[in-house]
């Protein structure tokens, strides 16, 4: 009776006993458990955001195999919400775009794990507020050059439509250095206009790359890999020396 009682269910040495059989009937060892006996959460729970595509990741607290399940909820609600395509997946990660789509709301997010071997979950791990609007990372625009007789043409190609759409102040920066190290700063209003530089010396190289803005925040995106290109030799010289004295 004694021995019974011992290898109930629920006591500590029924719990070791079952643990030592599914290491061995499975060859894996046993999740790493926290003090209480459920599984460790998952860890660095994070928003990663590129142009609105808001993705929620995090890290598995050990090399066990394990399952997890994703919630959301508006900063403010008291309503936890199951995301649909995330609940009991292997994945370490979970596009929240589509239900973060509102760029002027805050959000939360939230994982568990669960082992099917352990019959066990884990408390959940909380990502830190997120903000669409402030914590998105805007792309940099594609920079283009061309060289003509008239200056130094510079196009841009603006990023994603979605980010036109929710920063209709998105403006364009260009960052021209000189072969002295000088670097001058162009303010765009437009990223979509083309900018002809016309006051350029002539066979000289410049390096440029450009940077997309939001005006009204200041916030910008990272620059683009420097392009560089040389004047023409032939071109007239009033194009590309306006401050060369007359001869």
């Amino acid at each position: 009776m004694a021995l019974c009682g011992f290898l109930s269910p629920g006591s500590r040495v029924y719990t070791a006993v079952s643990l030592m059989l599914g290491v061995l009937v499975s060859g894996n060892p046993p999740s790493r458990l926290t003090a209480q006996g459920s599984l460790a959460s998952p860890m660095d729970p994070r928003f990663d955001s590129v142009d609105y595509k808001n993705v929620f990741r995090w890290s598995a607290p050990n090399n066990a195999t394990l399952t997890y399940s994703v919630q959301w909820k508006i900063y403010g609600d008291s309503q936890w919400v199951q995301v649909k395509g995330c609940q009991g997946i292997q994945s370490l990660q979970c596009d929240l775009s589509r239900v973060t789509s509102d760029s002027r709301e805050w959000y939360y997010a939230r994982v568990h794990a669960s082992s099917t071997l352990l019959a066990s979950r884990s408390a959940w791990a909380l990502s830190r507020r997120f903000s669409p609007s402030w914590d998105t990372k805007i792309s940099p625009p594609t920079l283009n050059l061309t060289m003509t007789a008239q200056g130094l043409g510079v196009r841009l190609i603006p990023p994603p439509a979605l980010v036109r759409k929710l920063h209709k102040k998105l403006c364009c920066r260009v960052l021209l250095r000189h072969s002295s190290g000088e670097e001058d700063r162009i303010e765009m209003k437009s990223c979509k206009k083309e900018l002809v530089l016309d006051y350029l010396r002539a066979g000289t190289e410049y390096c440029l790359r450009a940077q997309c803005v939001v005006c009204l925040r200041g916030k910008s995106s990272a620059p683009t890999p420097s392009l560089c290109i040389t004047t023409l030799q032939h071109a007239a010289a009033s194009l590309f020396s306006p401050s060369d004295p007359d001869p």
